[in-house]
């Protein structure tokens, strides 16, 4: 069972390759991300990016651990999954960048989908406290830090 699941979009007054940039660099996430407190990078690729990393999230009720496998198609997709965990028993989540109006702005959308596990009757004040938080604003939080770079 999927407890917590959503998307959120946000169009950017910035070229994709600008979005692009701030999405690709895992290890400075936490920098942007509310509640992502840490990322570790476990390995990476040739190309230099973080392919598998060790995050730790604030998930309100419990500090929320895991380690993710990162799936990159630049500059349009980015995606994360769990692959170990004895916090949550699976989450899979992506980034998907558009260009709009020309290529001078970008359509940024967020994806997650966890599922906590057996979480019996917290279930729904988990998920009322950790929805905010995960998914709702996130694409958001991508514009402000694009345009703090700018």
């Amino acid at each position: 069972m999927t407890l917590l699941s959503g998307s959120s979009t946000a169009d950017i007054d910035a070229p994709i390759g600008e979005c692009w940039a701030i999405v690709a660099d895992i290890a400075a996430a936490p920098g942007w991300q509310r509640g992502l407190e840490r990322v570790d990078v476990v390995e990476s690729d040739p190309q230099g990016r973080a392919v598998v990393c060790d995050t730790v999230t604030d998930g309100k009720i419990t500090k929320v651990r895991c380690r993710i496998r990162i799936e990159y198609s630049p500059p349009h997709r980015m995606a994360f999954r769990r692959i170990e965990s004895d916090d949550v028993d699976e989450m899979e989540g992506s980034w998907e960048l558009e260009e709009i109006r020309g290529g001078g702005a970008t359509r940024a959308t967020y994806r997650l989908a966890v599922d906590p596990g057996h979480v019996g009757f917290m279930a729904r004040p988990l998920e009322r406290a950790l929805r905010p938080l995960v998914v709702g604003g996130r694409a958001d939080e991508l514009a402000k830090a694009v345009a703090a770079r700018r």
